[in-house]
């Protein structure tokens, strides 16, 4: 079967050909952890878990290496340690802070289904290898060392700027920040910068006396590097990640390695916002991964996750959620006790197509409808589809046994609208009536007509 998925460098959809099909490697930038993630960061981390088991399908598991790195190296890190473990030496203090958000992000993203990376590797422990890349870059004349500061040369790179599709006029004239005086040009970017008093710190590259601590675009050079080799297949992040981040990524490597590309395909996801707005905590909807597993299943967060393609923003609603909660329950009661039958052909081909999730998912809807006529190799099939793409993983009595934990429901406002909705039944309103249902299910209600009356319980 053949792949295609979207390159971002290109701005078109290729047909994936790996550099080894025996290896197939990819790199993806992963989270900074000094605290809970939050809802942005399991998006990218749900995607290309999806792609890793495709690569894993299409190549076999033991052909595919999937490398996501962990940032402990972080000023928000730095300031919570300090806080924290005031009386332990800064660096013993990071790590154990670090070792508490680490243990916290995977156990959250494994509670969505996502399977782990072949490697982690974490910034702190590929110091040598960033030294190594920085010592490179000077010898060859890419960067420079200013005021203990060691500098990548933009314009040593004639194609900068092309995975953002931006000149370096374009770049140069839309900057407003002040010139650092130890920038020989605006654009150049930091490899290496000397530690300030209570920052962490190791022996400095390129000759330099002090010590110091790395860039941030540097580490990803160096870890993939290490772990996947000077050229690999793909790289992967969200969408505010090309520029900088992979752009000077892109810079370093290629200047380093006198390649003419860090990686053959470059594959990004697209923003997420909650309600239509953007997630921020002035705004008060900043939600974490530990906050939404409080009150649903993470195989709910990961379906509605994948409901919208990839590329595309997605807007985070609570109605998709209880709909996600809706068809699970509905998929979960057919296939209770089915055996796993063969993966559905349209499911894949839609994965196979850059990622299709809402097709893929569309397929499943048609295998359910299948099964729901108690057809037997449908229900089959859609367990096995839908535990490809990492749904249905338990067993029904175990999905039917969680509750949420915190769902606040004003039972006098429901009591008002249900006798409001029945009044306008009784009248033949019914364009009223269902408006009245539909603002009950946007509390988080479903209400249920039957011949004994009106019943309503808790969307789950």
């Amino acid at each position: 079967m053949e792949l295609k998925l979207y390159d971002t460098l290109t701005g078109e959809k290729r047909v994936f050909t790996p550099l080894d099909p025996s290896n197939v490697r990819m790199y993806v930038c992963g989270p900074t952890v000094y605290d809970f993630a939050h809802i942005g960061n399991a998006r990218p981390v749900i995607v290309f878990d999806l792609l890793f088991r495709l690569l894993r399908h299409l190549y076999g598991a033991d052909h595919v290496t999937y490398v996501r790195n962990i940032t402990d190296v972080d000023d928000k890190i730095n300031a919570r340690a300090a806080d924290e473990y005031p009386g332990l030496p800064l660096n013993e203090a990071i790590r154990k802070v670090t070792e508490t958000t680490d243990r916290q992000f995977h156990e959250d993203v494994a509670a969505l289904g996502c399977l782990p990376p072949t490697f982690e590797p974490r910034a702190t422990e590929h110091i040598a290898e960033m030294r190594a890349l920085i010592e490179r870059l000077v010898k060859s004349g890419n960067a420079y060392v200013e005021q203990d500061h060691v500098l990548f040369s933009v314009a040593s790179m004639p194609d900068y700027g092309n995975l953002a599709r931006r000149s370096l006029d374009e770049m140069i004239g839309g900057a407003r920040v002040e010139v650092a005086p130890y920038k020989r040009a605006p654009m150049d970017f930091v490899l290496w910068k000397p530690s300030k008093p209570g920052e962490p710190a190791w022996p400095s590259p390129a000759g330099i006396t002090a010590p110091g601590r790395p860039g941030w675009h540097i580490e990803c050079s160096a870890m993939s590097w290490k772990h996947l080799g000077e050229t690999f297949d793909i790289h992967g992040g969200g969408i505010d990640l090309v520029f900088p981040h992979h752009e000077n990524e892109i810079a370093q490597s290629r200047c380093a390695f006198h390649t003419p590309t860090m990686a053959n395909y470059w594959v990004h996801n697209g923003f997420l916002q909650i309600e239509g707005e953007k997630m921020a905590k002035s705004l008060g909807n900043f939600v974490t991964i530990r906050d939404l597993l409080k009150d649903w299943p993470g195989e709910v967060v990961r379906l509605t996750m994948l409901l919208t393609h990839y590329r595309q923003p997605l807007n985070w609603t609570a109605n998709a959620l209880r709909e996600s909660q809706r068809t699970l329950d509905h998929w979960y009661e057919l296939t209770a006790d089915a055996a796993l039958g063969m993966m559905c052909s349209d499911t894949i081909g839609a994965l196979a197509d850059d990622l299709n999730t809402p097709k893929a998912i569309a397929s499943l809807h048609e295998l359910r409808a299948e099964a729901a006529k108690a057809q037997n190799g449908a229900r089959g099939s859609l367990k096995a589809s839908a535990q490809f793409i990492g749904l249905l993983q338990q067993t029904a009595a175990q999905w039917s046994s969680f509750r949420p934990a915190s769902i606040a429901i004003d039972e006098n406002k429901v009591t008002t609208l249900i006798a409001a909705r029945n009044a306008a039944r009784q009248a033949r309103n019914f364009k009223e009536s269902d408006r009245l249902r539909d603002e009950l299910a946007k509390m988080g209600v479903v209400v249920k007509d039957t011949k004994d009356g009106t019943t309503w319980e808790i969307a789950r």
